[in-house]
């Protein structure tokens, strides 16, 4: 049931194999402004092989850190060709609580929005790495450890349900 979820996905995006490749890849694109979620395939490679637990943690911290500096960038280069320097009273929230908010790029919605806004404002880019990197770790950490509670009945009854 899971493997065939995440088979759909990676075909979908054209990823030929689920590993630590695809993971790192799904995660990546799962952190820019791009619409994707990345749980179900970090969930899915660690249900397929527990062992696998912390690797695939690290990577898809890694892949989605990556994925939140491509959104830095892209706001810093934004602002610099198109900003004047009094749009940024729309984010002094931002620029007063600095690189710390980072820890907040895990959220849905917001998250992502948020590390690029962190470019924009020109915040201490390798601080801002640091804080993504820990919210996103613990993030993960999270979901696929609540995720791993629940047994794999319910999984199988949910995909009987959706056909």
């Amino acid at each position: 049931m899971i493997e065939s979820a995440v088979s759909s996905l990676l075909s979908y995006l054209a990823i030929p194999q689920i590993g630590l490749t695809a993971v790192f890849i799904i995660t990546c694109v799962s952190a820019t402004l791009l619409p994707m979620g990345s749980e179900p395939a970090v969930f899915a490679v660690i249900s397929a092989d527990r062992s696998m637990f912390w690797p695939v943690i690290f990577v898809a911290t890694a892949g989605n850190t990556l994925g939140g500096v491509i959104n830095y960038w892209i706001g810093y280069g934004t602002r610099q060709t198109f900003a004047k320097e009094r749009e940024t009273r729309w984010f002094g929230w931002l620029l007063r609580y600095g690189p710390k908010m980072m820890l907040l790029t895990w959220l849905p919605v917001i998250g992502d929005p948020l590390s690029t806004l962190a470019g924009w404002l020109r915040l201490p880019f390798w601080q801002c790495v640091i804080y993504q990197a820990i919210g996103k770790f613990l993030r993960y950490v999270t979901m696929t450890s609540l995720l791993l509670l629940i047994p794999v009945e319910y999984w199988l009854t949910i995909a009987d349900f959706l056909g």
